[in-house]
Formats: C-alpha cells, sequence, structure tokens
C-alpha cells in the first residue's frame, strides 16, 4: 500500500467521527498555542524592561543605601561602622570626582495630584536637580526644566509626566498652571514627553520638583533614597563606579566587607533583569508545555478506543493481505495527523494572541518557539500514537473477525 493510500485511509479514519477528532485537536491546540503566547509574553516583557532600563542611559550610574553586610557587628579585632544614610553633602563630594560630570540627589514619595474637583492619586513625586532630567534621558514636551535657583531657594515648581499632565489638565495647557500637591499647591513649570508603560506600570504617571521644595514640604530633610551620578562617557563607567565606592567609603568609614551602599550601573541592572526574565520565560513555557503532554495523553486515549470500535475493520483488512506495517503507519498517522493539525491551528492561535497587549505587556513572537511548539507537538503525536498503532497491528485477524 502506498503513502498516499495509507493517508487516505487516515484521513477517512478521523472523519468517521468529526467531534471526537476535533476535540482530541484541541488538547494540542492549547499547549502549542499557550506555549508560542507565553514565551512571546516573557520576551516581549523583557525587551520592554530593558528598554526601559537603557533609557536611564549607558553613562548613568545609581547609588542605593544598604544596611551593610557586617554593619553593627564585631570580631575579636575589628568594630565595624553603623551604616550611614546617603545624603546630599555624599552627593557633592560625589560630583568633584574627576569621572562625573554630574550629581543628582533623589528622594521619592507617592502624591495625590488634584486641581478642581480633579484628582490623580499615586503619582510618583522625585525631589531633585536639574542634571536628573539629563542622567534619566528625561525630554520635555512642554515648558522648562526648574533651576539651581529654584532648588537653593525651595521654589514650589514641578514638572508633570505626560499621563499626570493629561490626567489633571486634559488637552488644556499646564505651563503656568497650578497643581495641589498633597494639599500643597505648585506651579507646572513643564511637561515630560511620553515614555510609555515599562511593563511593571506607567512611567508617565509621575512628577519631578526641586528636592529642597520636596522635602521640606513632603518627605522631611531625612535620607536620600539614591543618587544619581552621570559619568563623563559610557566608557568611564567602571572608573566612575570606583571612585564612588572609595569616596563613600571614606566618608562613610566603610570597608568593602561592610560597605552601606551598592552601585549600580544600566547595564548591570540591564544583566541581572535580562537574566531574571529569561529564566522566568523558561520556567512559563515549561509550564504551558505540560499542556502538550496533557494533549498527548489524549491522543492514546482516543486512539485505545478507535482501535477497539475499528477492530472488525482490522480484522478483515488483515484477512485479505495487509500487513502489520500497513495497519502499524495507517494509526500512526491518524495520530501525527491529529497532532499536527492541532498544532498548526495552535501556531495560528497564539500568533493571534500576539497582537493583543497583555496586561501592559506586547507579545513579541521568539522565532524559534514557532518549529519548536510544532515539532514537539509531532512529537507527541507519533509517541503517544504507538503504542495504540502497534497494539492495532499487533492484532490477529482470527481473534479480530470474532470480536463483538
Amino acid at each position: 500500500m502506498s503513502a498516499a493510500q495509507v493517508l487516505r485511509f487516515a484521513v477517512a479514519g478521523l472523519s468517521a467521527n468529526k467531534l471526537r477528532s476535533a476535540l482530541t485537536m484541541l488538547g494540542i491546540l492549547i499547549g502549542v498555542g499557550s506555549v508560542i503566547l507565553v514565551v512571546a509574553v516573557g520576551n516581549g516583557s523583557s525587551q520592554s524592561v530593558q528598554n526601559a532600563i537603557s533609557s536611564l542611559g549607558a553613562s548613568s550610574i545609581t547609588v542605593l543605601h544598604t544596611e551593610g553586610s557586617a554593619a553593627g557587628s564585631t570580631s575579636s579585632t575589628t568594630a565595624f561602622a553603623e551604616p550611614q544614610n546617603l545624603t546630599v553633602q555624599d552627593a557633592e563630594a560625589l560630583a568633584a570626582a574627576p569621572g562625573v560630570t554630574a550629581v543628582s540627589p533623589v528622594v521619592d514619595t507617592s502624591e495625590t495630584l488634584s486641581i478642581g474637583g480633579t484628582s490623580d492619586t499615586d503619582v510618583s513625586i522625585t525631589g531633585t536637580y536639574p542634571a536628573y532630567l539629563a542622567s534619566e534621558n528625561d525630554t520635555l514636551s512642554a515648558g522648562a526644566d526648574f533651576t539651581t535657583q529654584q532648588v537653593n531657594s525651595a521654589a514650589n515648581v514641578v514638572i508633570l509626566g505626560s499621563e499626570a499632565a493629561s490626567d489633571l489638565f486634559g488637552t488644556a495647557n499646564p505651563i503656568g498652571g497650578s497643581v495641589l500637591v498633597d494639599g500643597i499647591p505648585f506651579t507646572v513649570v513643564g511637561v515630560l514627553a511620553s515614555k510609555g508603560s515599562s511593563g511593571l506600570g506607567s512611567a508617565d504617571n509621575t512628577a519631578i520638583a526641586p528636592l529642597t521644595s520636596v522635602q521640606d514640604q513632603l518627605t522631611g530633610f531625612g535620607s536620600l533614597d539614591d543618587v544619581i551620578v552621570q559619568a563623563k562617557s559610557s566608557g568611564q563607567v567602571d572608573t566612575v563606579e570606583g571612585e564612588i565606592t572609595a569616596i563613600l567609603n571614606q566618608r562613610h568609614d566603610e570597608t568593602a566587607a561592610d560597605e552601606d551602599f551598592e552601585v549600580l550601573s544600566a547595564s548591570s541592572i540591564l544583566s541581572t533583569a535580562s537574566s531574571a526574565s529569561s529564566t522566568f520565560t523558561v520556567l512559563l513555557a515549561a509550564i504551558a508545555a505540560i499542556s502538550l503532554l496533557v494533549g498527548g495523553i489524549g491522543i492514546t486515549n482516543i486512539m485505545l478506543v478507535t482501535v477497539t470500535e475499528r477492530t472488525r475493520e482490522i480484522g478483515i483488512r488483515k484477512a485479505i493481505g495487509a500487513t502489520p506495517g500497513v495497519i502499524l503507519a495507517q494509526f500512526i498517522t491518524e495520530a501525527t495527523l491529529l497532532s499536527l493539525i492541532g498544532g498548526v491551528l495552535g501556531v495560528v492561535v497564539g500568533v493571534l494572541g500576539t497582537r493583543f497587549q497583555i496586561d501592559g505587556v506586547k507579545p513579541v513572537v521568539v522565532s524559534f518557539s514557532i518549529p519548536l511548539a510544532l515539532g514537539f507537538s509531532v512529537l507527541v503525536g507519533l509517541i503517544f500514537g504507538g503504542f495504540p498503532a502497534n497494539r492495532a497491528a499487533g492484532m490477529r485477524p482470527a481473534d479480530a473477525l470474532r470480536y463483538e
């Protein structure tokens, strides 16, 4: 019997019970579609995070406060200093480093902004210096940055993110307008260009104000949350990181063993985020692939039922000369067709699913995920269809003909 005839008999066998065949394909479809979509969501989320981190700038360095690995502890020879907070004086000392072009001390808080009867809750407020915008690669779509003089005088001025400006002012020009930040009036001097969603939330529902104003009106004059340091060039980032470490260790009387701060560049953050995102994507894809195995078990179940129902047909075909190889080929072909058609439909559904945003993330199809998922689905058909096919091929004609 030729391959074309085997294929024709297999199609006829599947067509004999269309609903059962369709439901079996559905399991494979869900498995393949979910694998493609999950990998695409993971890839899209990774790219979104990478874009957000890259927007910090290749020469931007962030200094964070930590508790120190050995803070407050003692040994037989050394007493470690208590961890110290980051201060404006620390930032000023960092500004004197040879490789540094600008320093922006930062305090962060979350407040409600309002104007008239309109309010915008949980707006991220950043108190900092004018150099912050350049360090974070932020640009203005309207208005201007606040000045060093306004920082020194603690002027109540604010730059709004595009989403915050739109929520509060609608289509009206916000420049020169007044907004209440936790009930305190601030004058809008600028609006940031849109940065979009990072996959972790909106990057535009923000506001930036002079550090002294935020400390005086909102947070108090306590510790800084971080310090943004701008190196003179991306090639000097490693050198500047060393300069920052040396300066702060000296100021805080710390050693490398008990540092109370952490120095992070955009590249190091990006590397960590990419690694975490890749691990998470692989884990989700592995979980999604389990549904393919469930679909394979469904194929085994349906093919066993099919073999039982067609026992007399198998006996008649063997009696008139069909070899075990022909019977084996037919049922393996049926199982493979189920998984192949289900796999192709799963690819279509998975790719269509990537055209929609999922929880703020735009999925990005990974090219290798399509042939991998489709190939795995065919392999599932071959493996899980093998047992019922072998059972059919091994039947004795006389026993099959006597089957009721």
